[in-house]
């Protein structure tokens, strides 16, 4: 696994698999129906079991009949993850970046990250997310993403807030390579 540190270590990207990833919540690029789809969303749910998907029919039942909207953020358990928490999120899909994609796509890191303070988390581990079948340009959803964490250690942890580090996963080194260059890493 390959490893940069951006941030003052608080940000690490690496090359990996982030269904074993060591930390307490890793994300996944869900699409609205929360019930498991291709890309990173299918591989959490095979690699984290049925308790993730009962959850999430729990969740669409209760709180999004309509589906979980691009840009929103909602947690459950890890099932057989080592991740005890898969905080789910539903990117945009890209229109050529006139359609509040940016907006959206930053929104997801940002309610990711406010999920991750709610549950008093240290660690967790994003994907790129909406960067596959959602069509994303790698090099634009790197530079919203390494924005929205740099924004968020900024800013100063919420009270309470205990989150110290930020994994960036990438599948492949090309995947990596590409985000370490858009942000100058």
């Amino acid at each position: 696994m390959q490893e940069k540190e951006l941030l003052s270590g608080r940000l690490v990207v690496v090359t990996g698999d982030i269904t074993i990833m060591a930390v307490e919540a890793i994300v996944n690029a869900a699409n609205s129906s929360l019930m498991g789809g291709g890309g990173v969303d299918g591989a959490i749910h095979r690699a984290g079991g049925p308790a993730i998907l009962a959850e999430c029919r729990q969740i669409r039942s209760t709180l999004y009949a309509q589906g979980l909207p691009a840009g929103d953020a909602v947690a459950t358990r890890g099932g057989r993850l080592k991740a005890k928490y898969v905080i789910h999120t539903v990117g945009p899909v890209w229109h050529g970046g006139h359609s509040e994609e940016n907006k959206l796509l930053s929104s997801c890191y940002r309610r990711s990250l406010e999920e991750a303070e709610k549950l008093k988390l240290k660690t967790i581990a994003f994907p790129a997310i909406s960067t596959g079948v959602y069509g994303y340009p790698r090099e634009l959803a790197a530079l919203v993403a390494y924005n929205a964490v740099k924004e968020y250690f900024k800013e100063g942890k919420p009270a309470g807030a205990k989150l110290e580090k930020v994994f960036f996963v990438f599948f492949s080194s090309q995947g990596a390579d590409a985000f370490n260059q858009a942000v100058g890493g």
